[in-house]
């Protein structure tokens, strides 16, 4: 864990349309192109993504609405 993600806040985030592992593989590169030290994790079973980021989480569900799916802030 690096510094930046080490005190980045947790974010949660519904994401429906999500069905396979390259839907968990290209919702993460939305997260790691605006935050590349994110850690991310993809809970496809719960339609939930978890980022520990210092990105904004409506910047986050926005950028991924636009590539395709449906994404709403949770925490």
């Amino acid at each position: 864990m690096t510094d930046s993600t080490q005190s980045a806040p947790d974010v949660v985030l519904a994401v429906k349309g999500m069905t396979c592992g390259g839907c968990a593989n290209a919702v993460t590169r939305v997260v790691k192109r605006l935050d590349p030290n994110a850690e991310v994790s993809v809970d496809l079973p719960n339609a939930r993504v978890n980022a520990r980021t210092s990105a904004d989480p409506h910047g986050l569900a926005e950028a991924i609405t636009k590539a395709g799916y449906e994404a709403v802030p949770l925490a």
